[in-house]
């Protein structure tokens, strides 16, 4: 059995994506590792953080981005199927640039990959998420923020990257462009990794916070609708996590290739836990009382099954 691991990205150090971190977390377990890196700005420095981990197992694969062909996040979805098209494996493990897997996890996954190898019915391994928020002591678990993802599937060339990348599916006879198509694809039917996804995305300093914002809306929306924004101070001063005290307070540990990262945490101070008003101009669905409602029926009522969750999978027990 041999196990091909691959990520995408575009200037993700000077985001503040720790994709280095991401890739170390599961060298140990694959046989190689893919990394399509896109052609970012002459300041960023992911190229060479990458190449400091010195494993002869990373091929870094140069790719332009075209957010103008693949509109509306899709380009996200070009990117990790590029990476995908170069992998090798028999189980190919994917990880965004700002997701780390856990060491303890590790041999969990090895055997399951191990014991599924044969058993045709299964096309992936679900992963259980732990969203972090503001920093590295709180996390989000509301209503509005999915669960579980697809992050192993077969090497088999009809499953694609779907939507924005955040997820799979079997798409036969894809024309290599349209990621956001409904029609004429199928979910994928996958078992438990039993294993966790640590999501640093929204653990940032928060100017960078919004700094990486925009960015991601100029993928999303265009630079059209970016610039508007810009003309509107949209992205101005420091994005704002709001009330931290609302969260979840993390008590496990963390993977230990995040442990250099986590001590470089120096925004304490622009935080806070209680009272005040939300200063960014758009709120997110975690802050908006309907979800606030749902999340508390849900944690208090029903035992934490979510109400009409999407599940972009057909989740097997083996």
């Amino acid at each position: 059995m041999t196990i091909s691991g691959f990520t995408m990205g575009k200037n993700a150090r000077k985001l503040y994506y720790p994709m280095k971190q991401a890739v170390m977390s599961i060298l140990p377990l694959v046989d190689e590792f893919i990394v399509a890196l896109g052609n970012s700005d002459t300041d960023d420095t992911t190229r060479e953080e990458i190449l400091s981990i010195g494993s002869p197992k990373i091929r870094i694969i140069d790719t332009l981005w075209d957010i103008e062909k693949y509109p509306r996040g899709m380009e996200h979805a070009h990117q990790t199927d590029i990476a995908k098209n170069h992998c090798k494996g028999d189980w190919l493990f994917y990880l965004q640039s700002d997701e780390i897997i856990h060491e303890d996890d590790l041999p969990v996954i090895r055997q399951r990959c191990q014991d599924l190898l044969h058993d045709r019915d299964i096309e992936g391994l679900l992963f259980d998420y732990i969203h972090f928020w503001g920093d590295y002591d709180h996390y989000q678990n509301g209503h509005s923020w999915y669960r579980r993802e697809i992050r192993i599937v077969r090497n088999d060339p009809e499953i694609h990257s779907w939507e924005s990348a955040q997820s799979f599916r079997r798409i036969p006879d894809f024309d290599g462009i349209h990621y956001r198509q409904q029609e004429h694809t199928f979910k994928l039917k996958v078992a438990h990794s039993h294993a966790r996804v640590f999501h640093y995305g929204w653990v940032r300093p928060p100017e960078v916070m919004n700094r990486k914002i925009k960015h991601f809306n100029i993928n999303h929306k265009g630079i059209k609708v970016v610039d508007q924004l810009d003309q509107q101070h949209y992205y101005d001063g420091g994005f704002d996590y709001g009330d931290l005290g609302k969260a979840e307070v993390y008590k496990g540990t963390h993977p230990q290739v995040m442990q250099e990262w986590i001590r470089q945490f120096n925004w304490a101070d622009k935080l806070r836990v209680g009272g005040g008003k939300i200063v960014n101009l758009n709120t997110f669905k975690h802050e908006q009382p309907k979800y606030v409602v749902l999340s508390w029926i849900e944690k208090n009522l029903l035992g934490g099954r979510r109400l009409g969750e999407f599940k972009n999978y057909i989740l097997v027990k083996r």
